[in-house]
């Protein structure tokens, strides 16, 4: 199904949640066209987050590869991206998207897809987009305060 809702934005600047009471009066508008639209009801949205807040930074994770086989498995590549995730963010920031640039298994760079190949060393490049807590936690709590659940936040 698909519905399209708009509302003006005046509970948000650059982005931003500046007003939370306009915002959610916004969201709900918006939803309601959708919802009308489509026929359904909304329940869940993924939200988006945007502004100057956004920032992004490369890390890397290493892993040894753990089957007896040596084969890479996709609990070897959920280890490896969860060790690039391991950065020291002051507390005032949250990861929201973790994007695998490449892989490396032993010395072979430039893997896409390193499921099933062989190896002892698995390696990720990642690209990580942060952003500032208290302004995820404003969208996510416009949206709450509207009567729908956050399923994932997105930019």
């Amino acid at each position: 199904m698909v519905g399209v809702g708009t509302a003006p934005s005046r509970g948000l600047r650059r982005g931003v949640v500046v007003n939370i009471d306009s915002t959610v009066e916004a969201i709900k508008v918006a939803v309601a066209e959708a919802e009308q639209m489509a026929g359904v009801e909304v329940g869940g949205v993924y939200a988006g987050v945007a502004g100057g807040h956004i920032k992004g930074t490369n890390s890397r994770g290493v892993v040894a590869v753990s089957g007896k086989d040596r084969e890479v498995s996709a609990a070897d590549v959920a280890r490896v991206v969860e060790a690039a995730r391991a950065l020291n963010l002051p507390q005032d920031r949250e990861i929201i998207h973790v994007l695998p640039q490449s892989f490396s298994v032993d010395d072979g760079d430039g893997v896409r897809e390193p499921v099933g190949m062989s190896g002892v060393r698995l390696e990720v490049e990642v690209h990580i987009v942060t952003g500032a807590v208290t302004a995820v936690q404003n969208v996510v709590r416009s949206v709450n305060r509207a009567g729908l659940a956050v399923h994932d936040i997105v930019l």
